[in-house]
């Protein structure tokens, strides 16, 4: 009996040898890679801009389509694009 208590109180001591080994954490950065899947398109400027989202088409005031990209590097979230 004496046996069968000191092993049940092994188990439950939180440093026992049946718990598995703690990890060290790892930041979400280094476990994600660079986004690469961006693309080249040629503003309405007649500049090149690199852009990561969709391109889409806008509804001007004038009830113009307007084809734009978008998430684009720089200042600039949505660039008009060349036709």
């Amino acid at each position: 009996m004496n046996i069968l208590a000191k092993t049940l109180l092994i188990i439950s001591l939180p440093g026992s040898l049946f718990a598995p080994p703690m990890r060290t954490p790892v930041s979400q950065a280094s476990q994600r890679p660079t986004q690469t899947h961006g693309q080249w398109y040629l503003a309405e400027t007649g500049h090149a801009v690199y852009c990561y989202g969709p391109v889409m088409l806008v509804m001007q005031p004038e009830g113009i389509v307007q084809r734009v990209a978008t998430y684009c590097k720089g200042d600039k979230v949505i660039v008009p694009l060349k036709d």
